[in-house]
């Protein structure tokens, strides 16, 4: 069991946790307008999302969802900062040309067109080679290493000293409805694999405000890689671990004891 790290004397984590769980919430309500949004994987990266956009990145600074499934989630946090409107976000996977269930680049403040696994991490190549001053972040998922281009990309960036790119990989061991462990078991210790590409990289816990934004703020001489553990489906008992919730959205009683459960969280 993760180690819950927000505490009365530390604002800035109290205040992340008060938005996360707004984000869950939002997502919880559009679920009940579609027939899934993906709602596990976009709970696992909601603390690593809100460190990135509402603690760390300027307004130079770039943002690839390269795990597009999740594109729900970078939806309500453009959302909530007021980049894209509630009109929008309300039509999301209604009609067409409203919002995907994978991010387009036509989209305001969607810098990637995502979804396809593999892509992000070369494009944040080609955006930050140019241009030192802006930092790109990349959010990836455990089960997107396994695309030979993340590597090749990983392999190019390193070697072309491309060092304002940071990655943040959602380490929740599921890929779709399997384990990674037992699919590519090679895959592991993931952080280790980008150190011998010529990368910085560590670990953290995925759902702790304050270890994924200290690892994020180290000072960094090379392209960084931050391992973030979490569970997919987090914090919800029922949805933890569990694959469906890659595939369905919850029925009204599953919403009820959901947005139940978030209201002993945020205490």
């Amino acid at each position: 069991m993760m180690k819950n790290i927000y505490t009365k004397n530390n604002t800035l984590t109290k205040e992340s946790k008060i938005r996360c769980n707004y984000f869950r919430k939002k997502i919880l309500a559009i679920s009940q307008t579609v027939p899934a949004l993906h709602i596990g994987g976009a709970f696992s990266s909601i603390e690593i999302i809100d460190v990135v956009y509402n603690i760390l990145k300027n307004k130079k600074d770039k943002f690839i969802l390269s795990k597009g499934h999740a594109g729900i989630l970078l939806y309500v946090v453009l959302n909530y900062l007021k980049i894209i409107t509630n009109t929008q976000l309300k039509n999301y996977c209604k009609k067409k040309g409203s919002l995907g269930v994978h991010p387009d680049y036509k989209t305001p403040g969607v810098e990637a067109s995502t979804g396809s696994l593999g892509h992000g991490l070369s494009i944040a190549a080609g955006l930050a080679y140019p241009d030192k001053k802006k930092t790109l972040y990349v959010l990836m998922s455990d089960g997107e290493m396994h695309e030979g281009s993340i590597w090749e990309a990983a392999l190019l960036i390193s070697s072309k000293k491309i060092n304002n790119i940071i990655v943040i990989v959602d380490y929740n061991g599921l890929q779709s409805s399997t384990w990674a462990k037992d699919t590519h078991p090679s895959l592991n210790p993931i952080h280790k694999k980008f150190q011998s590409f010529g990368w910085d990289s560590v670990l953290c816990n995925g759902h702790d405000v304050a270890d994924i934004l200290k690892k994020l703020k180290k000072k960094k001489n090379k392209p960084f890689a931050l391992i973030a553990k979490t569970i997919k489906g987090y914090p919800i008992s029922f949805m933890k671990n569990n694959p469906i919730w890659h595939y369905r959205s919850p029925n009204k009683i599953e919403l009820k004891r959901s947005l139940k459960e978030l209201e002993k969280y945020e205490k």
